[in-house]
């Protein structure tokens, strides 16, 4: 942990130094770095174990009936933790214009760690360079998935953003943005995935899509107003979970295909957004399902994307003090066809056991707010209803399928 606070220390004395060097050497002063971000403190109390991330910092869904000798339900038990990994640091940096385009930069990480058991480890989120030439623009590096949109995903106060109802994560990709008006804007997207990786057939992290000679491509089409913001786009994504496969090379891949469109409506008293996104194998952008493999008599294995499709609806106030919201959201998935499947790769499906059939969320908060600090007491109902894969057999004699968690939130954050 010393060491990590130390790596952050020289991060930010470097950069300092960038700055100086810039405005002492360049005339511009607009040149330079600037920080930015918030310390962040959470305390959560649930009523059921989930399914989670990070010392339950990210509740996914309520898990399923676990029995013990006693026939007792093992799950049932409540739960609590305090947590300030999501305390987070950003630097924007700009500097002297390159190929006739204004230039800048975005590094940001905050201390939530790469995997379990890392909670407090510094991690990086993004680091994108960009170029702009007023109506052409082009991003390189880490930042958010295109499916995730920054400017309409949930703002409950839980830094889950409703997953795995909404996609979230980072990609590390190129992007072209090109302006067709004044309100209009088309995004030409290649990525490969990064963080909340697709399940692999192996341990080896990100293995199926570096696998994949092709990138997965994503096109989006905004629209955007002062009041009004509408946007579309699709998706098309090949990877290849195998090289070898029955003893014998394997070129077989798994295409899938996903869509999303969403809206948001800024008022003067309220600000209303909605979001639906369908499509298969989106276990990276931490949403149910995958793929399944079918295994084949002196033949490589085949496999089938699973689909998942998942829309929510959020209404919040936009008091400059005090701002009531709510939050609903469902995503249900289909498990394709797990007869003759030999496994499942990705989350909450399963060939011969139990699988997550859907899940849906109900959040209400309050944002209070003063100067640069707010307070935002919260209270999340989450469901699942779980069920046997076609192959499976019952482990709980079909009893308590669905499953159901209150979680208290509270959370304070600290801008500068």
């Amino acid at each position: 942990m010393r060491s990590n606070f130390m790596y952050v220390f020289i991060f930010l004395s470097a950069f300092q130094l960038v700055h100086a060097q810039q405005t002492s050497n360049e005339p511009n002063k607009d040149w330079g770095i600037k920080f930015s971000g918030f310390v962040r403190s959470d305390f959560f109390w649930d009523s059921r174990k989930s399914v989670q991330v990070r010392d339950y910092q990210l509740n996914l869904y309520p898990a399923d009936r676990s029995l013990d000798a006693n026939g007792e339900d093992v799950n049932a038990s409540t739960l609590s933790n305090f947590m300030a990994i999501t305390s987070r640091l950003s630097a924007k940096i700009t500097g002297p214009d390159a190929f006739g385009a204004k230039t800048s930069a975005t590094l940001e990480g905050d201390f939530f760690g790469n995997f379990e058991n890392s909670a407090g480890l510094f991690r990086l989120r993004h680091a994108v360079i960009n170029l702009d030439w007023t109506k052409t623009s082009l991003q390189f590096g880490q930042t958010w998935y295109p499916v995730f949109i920054p400017e309409c995903f949930p703002g409950v106060a839980e830094f889950a953003t409703a997953i795995p109802i909404n996609p979230f994560g980072w990609a590390t990709q190129v992007r072209l943005n090109q302006k067709l008006g004044s309100n209009l804007k088309f995004s030409a997207i290649a990525y490969k995935e990064r963080e909340f990786t697709l399940s692999s057939t192996s341990a080896q992290t990100n293995e199926v899509s570096i696998q994949s000679a092709l990138p997965t491509l994503h096109g989006q089409l905004q629209y955007k107003t002062d009041k009004l913001l509408l946007g579309a786009g699709l998706e098309y994504k090949s990877v290849k979970p195998r090289l070898v496969s029955n003893s014998l090379k394997s070129d077989e891949t798994v295409n899938s295909l996903t869509y999303l469109a969403y809206g948001k409506l800024t008022t003067k008293p309220i600000t209303v957004k909605a979001y639906y996104i369908s499509g298969e194998n989106m276990t990276q952008n931490v949403m149910l399902g995958g793929y399944l493999e079918y295994p084949q008599i002196g033949a490589v294995s085949t496999f089938e994307a699973t689909k998942t499709t998942s829309y929510w609806l959020e209404v919040m106030s936009n008091g400059a003090k005090v701002a009531p919201a709510l939050f609903v959201g469902y995503t249900k998935q289909d498990d394709g066809n797990p007869t003759g499947a030999s496994a499942a790769f990705g989350r909450g499906i399963s060939v011969n056991g139990r699988m997550v059939e859907d899940v849906m969320k109900v959040a209400g908060r309050v944002d209070i707010k003063s100067g640069k600090l707010r307070i935002s007491p919260e209270i999340e109902y989450s469901a699942a209803t779980y069920s046997n894969s076609d192959t499976g057999s019952n482990p709980v004699s079909g009893t308590d399928n669905y499953q159901q968690n209150w979680r208290l939130l509270a959370s304070v954050v600290y801008s500068f």
